[in-house]
């Protein structure tokens, strides 16, 4: 039996409770956690904002040990270190054959799987893959990936989705290049990443928008040169700080139509718009054609931050090393599973930058 965090039922409150969590079947790991981070994507999987089989364990982002393989697993022992990866390419379908695996069609595939047990023999499923919001879990070997050398184990965690999201949305879709102006909306674990990423690309001129006065000092640690306090008048204020063009780059880290439409308008003709935030079908963002024309702006989506985590967490892990990238700037929390439901109140309030759990 090991504890973990379970959602009964979409709009229900998570339960903390013992699972039954069996050992790995062939091509699968189990892995004790160190540390997982409370992601806004939890949240949205907790209200129905985005679909999950229930009841499931949710979390994933995490980072943690082997503790046994199954059958056929090789690379992998007991003992190691491992940063889950809460969406493992197939290799196979269309999106992969073409190298953008971020968009790999079966990549949640493992989601509707069966992987525990509540004692009294109810099924559980695993949010996102990985059951992160447990002491331990049991994933596939794809959805395990070696903790860089020199990253500690707890801090590695923050590497599963926040700070792959955060800077693929700043390198990868964004392509933000030396010298020009960024404008980051939301500074919660994501947005704190994506200033850190957009400071490590050159980016001249940072701003920060956020709609908690409280969070400047935050906001600045991971090095924002401005600060604008979200209200109506956000995009003239973010045009008043670029001598009226604009922002080169805008990254929207919340999801929500209005704030999408004011990054949107807070970005030069010409420039590029990159939504990061997850919002819901009813937050219709619009556009008239003429706009769309005159402005010239790109509008992206971005998933995962575009990125092939084999790839880019070595990187990450240079930067980390270098001093450039400091993963405890995004830390503003550090709790224990029963605090999950409160760092989910946090986040509705607008309240601080990730909460991490630590086992």
């Amino acid at each position: 039996m090991v504890r973990a965090a379970i959602l009964p039922a979409v709009g229900s409150p998570l339960e903390i409770a013992d699972i039954d969590l069996p050992e790995p079947g062939p091509g699968q790991v189990r892995v004790r956690l160190a540390a997982a981070g409370v992601c806004h994507s939890d949240l949205s999987l907790s209200d129905g904002t985005m679909r999950v089989p229930v009841p499931a364990v949710l979390g994933h982002e995490g980072a943690g040990t082997v503790v046994s393989v199954g059958e056929g697993v090789t690379g992998l022992a007991p003992g190691a270190g491992v940063v889950l990866n809460w969406a493992p390419s197939c290799g196979s379908c269309h999106a992969c054959s073409i190298g953008e695996v971020w968009l790999c069609a079966n990549a949640l595939a493992g989601a509707a799987d069966v992987y525990a047990k509540r004692p009294d023999g109810t099924d559980l499923h695993p949010g996102l893959n990985v059951a992160a919001f447990a002491e331990e879990t049991v994933v596939a070997a794809n959805c395990v990936l070696p903790v860089p050398e020199g990253v500690p184990l707890t801090d590695a965690a923050l590497l599963g989705c926040a700070v792959l999201t955060g800077y693929g949305a700043v390198h990868h879709s964004a392509k933000v290049r030396a010298g020009e102006t960024v404008a980051v909306f939301g500074v919660g674990g994501v947005g704190l990443a994506t200033l850190q990423a957009a400071r490590i690309a050159g980016a001249s001129r940072l701003i920060a928008v956020d709609v908690s006065p409280e969070k400047e000092e935050l906001a600045r640690s991971a090095g924002a040169t401005d600060y604008v306090v979200a209200s109506e008048k956000t995009a003239r204020a973010i045009r008043g700080l670029t001598g009226g063009q604009g922002v080169d780059v805008a990254v929207e880290c919340v999801g929500r139509a209005v704030t999408i439409r004011t990054a949107w308008e807070s970005t030069r003709r010409g420039g590029r718009t990159t939504v990061v935030g997850i919002g819901g079908k009813d937050q219709q963002v619009t556009f008239n054609a003429l706009e769309l024309f005159h402005w010239g702006r790109t509008l992206s989506g971005c998933v995962y931050g575009n990125c092939d985590p084999a790839v880019d967490l070595p990187i990450l892990a240079e930067h980390i090393r270098a001093g450039r990238l400091d993963l405890g700037v995004l830390v503003t929390d550090r709790i224990a599973l029963d605090g999950i439901p409160a760092a989910f109140e946090h986040m509705i309030a607008g309240k601080g930058g990730r909460a991490l759990i630590v086992f």
